[in-house]
């Protein structure tokens, strides 16, 4: 199969493409997360269990995007030090800005996945069932970061649009490079 940047594909194969892209994005983030504030703090336990389950929700994908044949975004590799540096960055701030970071991209990503689901309707049973599955978990770890602090972080309007609009662009771009 050839493609080219751009291509005109399925509508099920950029979703798949840009969902694998934002979980490994969101494994990225928690790993720099946890790089900064190492195992040991309550926040530090809370963004692991997060992590575990994006960990799961990006096996799932990758298995799909292998299963179907779809072609994966050539922007993993940016997205790799992106997500990285955006989760050091905000857990350098503290702790309640990494948990920003989090209700910005989870807010994205729920409404996102709603998308995503009114989209597909009953086509592909298969990835409705997992977007609808993996939504409720994102809207839990929306909510968690929310109770664990998220608002308190200074300037957080501003960390929380400056995120929610990277979240936005890197999903355009995921979805057709």
């Amino acid at each position: 199969m050839s493609w080219k940047p751009g291509d005109r594909r399925d509508t099920r194969d950029r979703m798949v493409r840009v969902d694998q892209a934002g979980e490994y994005g969101a494994t990225r983030i928690y790993a720099g997360q946890l790089a900064v504030m190492g195992d040991r703090t309550p926040a530090a336990r809370t963004i692991n269990g997060m992590a575990n389950q994006e960990e799961r929700h990006r096996a799932f994908f990758d298995a799909m995007i292998a299963a179907r044949g779809v072609r994966p975004t050539l922007l993993q590799p940016f997205w790799n030090v992106a997500g990285f540096a955006l989760g050091a960055a905000t857990a350098a701030i503290g702790p309640d800005a990494a948990m920003a970071c989090t209700a910005a991209i989870e807010t994205e990503i729920d409404l996102h996945y709603q998308q995503q689901l009114q989209e597909l309707g009953d086509d592909d049973p298969e990835l409705s069932d997992a977007v609808d599955r993996f939504r409720e978990e994102e809207v839990e770890h929306l909510d968690t970061a929310l109770a664990s602090g998220a608002e308190n972080t200074f300037g957080y309007p501003v960390l929380f649009t400056l995120i929610r609009t990277g979240c936005r662009a890197a999903i355009a771009l995921s979805k057709r490079i």
